[in-house]
């Protein structure tokens, strides 16, 4: 079987938006995410040797989830615009470099890289996922890991491979009841309210006494300890449950059909020449076509992908 590499596509560009200095081009044009990005590409496939890549984009909200909470990730600062600019350069680096991009509307992708990891893992594959979001937590298995961006305050540890042990390790619970503790304790990142004053080693106390459920722990609300929880508990069973729903990942998307592509070395060239991202062009020349000598752009390059699939 094979080994399958799933990218969070924003999850990594804001990291390397964040991770490197603001760099740019003569004219001004914020590079340093495109900077990060190749780079850390090029390091995973070499890390990972995975038989096949997929890079997975948002393209909009979640309508299933703003249907069951309005406020649901409205907390959230709009993209930086030097980020924003990179973007479309980010995806047409991707394609040049000969990986599959995926992208849904109305559908989160983490929902289309969570339902493709299981499709596949359940297939025989074995599926590294690329993300530091915690949701893919309760996903970990026997066949998927998740591999773990250098931590920003301790760049030296590297890439971390997370497994369900590692998951226990972080959280206190086991990759089936994340969901239920992250409805629980609430998710800051995602605007989820959780139980005030309910912190993570309560959550999963409870969750290891009461079945590691949600349901368990509602039908024991009148035994919970410390007591000062028990009549808040008894009260929030409508919002735990909307909680998990909007915690929970939605693993039953259809198979995503990924336009498979080959590395397109001339156009990497060109891009990376663009943008003025010599060490990287240099890198490009020796692993795809030995050593050519790279040639200046005539004028800055643009990007435009209007109408075109990711």
């Amino acid at each position: 079987m094979a080994k399958w590499l799933l990218i969070d596509g924003f999850n990594l560009a804001y990291r390397c938006f964040h991770a490197l200095p603001e760099l740019t081009r003569a004219d001004g044009f914020p590079t340093g995410a495109l900077h990060g990005w190749v780079k850390s590409l090029w390091k995973l496939i070499d890390q990972e040797k995975p038989d096949a890549t997929l890079v997975f984009f948002d393209l909009g909200e979640s309508l299933d989830r703003l249907a069951l909470l309005a406020e649901y990730k409205a907390h959230r600062k709009p993209m930086p615009d030097p980020l924003r600019q990179q973007i479309d350069p980010i995806k047409a680096l991707t394609r040049a470099m000969g990986l599959a991009g995926i992208e849904q509307d109305g559908v989160e992708s983490d929902d289309l890289v969570a339902s493709e990891a299981v499709a596949l893992a359940r297939d025989g594959h074995e599926v590294v996922i690329v993300s530091s979001d915690k949701d893919f937590a309760q996903i970990v298995g026997d066949r998927i890991k998740i591999m773990l961006p250098p931590p920003s305050a301790n760049p030296k540890l590297g890439w971390r491979l997370l497994d369900a042990a590692g998951v226990v390790e972080k959280f206190g619970v086991p990759p089936g009841q994340i969901a239920h503790y992250l409805a629980l304790v609430g998710d800051t990142s995602d605007n989820i309210p959780g139980l005030v004053g309910v912190g993570p080693k309560t959550a999963a106390k409870w969750l290891a006494e009461h079945d590691g459920s949600v349901e368990g722990v509602l039908e024991k609300a009148a035994e919970l300890k410390p007591e000062r929880f028990r009549d808040q508990v008894g009260a929030a069973g409508e919002q735990l449950r909307r909680n998990l729903k909007l915690t929970t990942l939605n693993l039953n998307l259809p198979p995503v059909k990924p336009e498979w592509r080959t590395p397109q070395p001339e156009e990497l060239f060109r891009l990376l020449d663009g943008f003025e991202m010599r060490g990287s062009a240099a890198e490009a020349r020796r692993r795809y076509s030995g050593g050519v000598a790279p040639v200046p752009p005539a004028a800055p390059l643009s990007i435009s992908t209007q109408g075109e699939l990711f």
